[in-house]
């Protein structure tokens, strides 16, 4: 139903509108097959519908189909920054090519239980950006919504679960700044929301270190304020032996360490190379301009829907095209 001049407009309003019976406009509107209805009844109905401004009641399609249309996205309590805004319209653009309403609810646990949510919505999948607990996805699962949840770990994969790992983001970082830096430095944020994140990619530069025989990195958390960053700069500096390449755990955090150096009159990339992730706007006009991470937003997103779409068919969930999904923009920074 929709709603015009203060009321709900109904089939029973198109049916009058267009002289013909409520079940004519049922058959009509919802392409019901076998039903010999001329082509200009049919036209009738739909200009009808159109000048009323008439859509059909979403839980009465719903039903009908038995099931509904609509995936719910469950976000944690994360920063809404470019790298998550850029996954969402990607996300949501994917699902609607798969003929699926995307809908986004951000963690409310704290005002209001997780099955109040999903109730209210009746989805007919949840795609969970993080780790649900055990009960939570039951819950789901026992009123037959379909559950896919998003880890960032590299964990085996296990049924309804969809991995997309930050290892590699780490990894090649440190794989870029190693032929050139006895040393490397992780600049840590000083966000615990995003540890999901940080924590896989510091695990990835580790990793590289380790394979190419370097020093443990130096971990350093880097707060977003150029004092503190120039404390971390000056402390890397001053290690033995010197830190003089830094992977950074996103590009506001690399920026920071960039300003840090600065300050400190460090000449960066000749006595301090930095690489940052995310690639944002401000990434290119940076003092020196960037070397960061790119990563395939649009592939993230489509596999995240074919991960949905392939548990809706009862298919397992394919994995993840790490390889294709990250490169680096190389600039002036590293």
């Amino acid at each position: 139903m929709s709603t015009a001049r203060g009321r709900r407009i109904t089939s029973a309003d198109v049916a009058r509108e267009a002289g013909v019976s409520r079940a004519t406009v049922s058959y009509v509107l919802n392409d019901k097959p076998g039903q010999a209805i001329p082509d200009a009844t049919r036209r009738r109905v739909r200009d009808a519908a159109a000048r009323l401004g008439y859509a059909p009641s979403a839980t009465a399609t719903a039903l009908r189909r038995g099931r509904s249309d609509v995936v719910l996205g469950l976000l944690p309590d994360w920063p809404l920054g470019h790298a998550l805004g850029r996954v969402v319209q990607e996300v949501t653009a994917a699902f609607a090519r798969s003929g699926l309403t995307f809908v986004l609810h951000p963690d409310s646990r704290a005002v209001r239980p997780m099955g109040e949510v999903w109730k209210a919505i009746t989805p007919v999948a949840v795609l969970a950006f993080d780790a649900l607990t055990p009960a939570e996805a039951a819950a789901m699962r026992a009123a037959g919504v379909e559950v896919v949840v998003t880890l960032h770990s590299p964990v085996e994969q296990r049924p309804g679960e969809l991995l997309q790992p930050q290892d590699p983001v780490g990894g090649l970082q440190a794989r870029h700044l190693a032929p050139t830096h006895r040393r490397l430095g992780y600049a840590y944020p000083d966000d615990d929301r995003v540890a999901v994140f940080a924590r896989p990619r510091l695990q990835g530069v580790r990793d590289v270190c380790t394979e190419l025989g370097l020093p443990a990195p130096d971990v350093r958390t880097v707060p977003l304020q150029p004092r503190a960053a120039a404390e971390a700069v000056r402390s890397w500096l001053a290690a033995d032996p010197p830190v003089t390449g830094i992977c950074a755990y996103n590009d506001e955090v690399a920026m920071a360490v960039l300003t840090g150096a600065r300050r400190l009159g460090v000449r960066v990339p000749e006595e301090l190379a930095v690489v940052g992730v995310d690639d944002v706007p401000a990434a290119a006009v940076a003092d020196p301009p960037l070397t960061t991470v790119v990563q395939d937003y649009r592939a993230i997103a489509e596999h995240h829907v074919r991960s949905v779409v392939a548990v809706l068919a009862g298919e397992p969930i394919p994995g993840a095209p790490v390889k294709d999904e990250c490169r680096l923009e190389i600039r002036a920074s590293a």
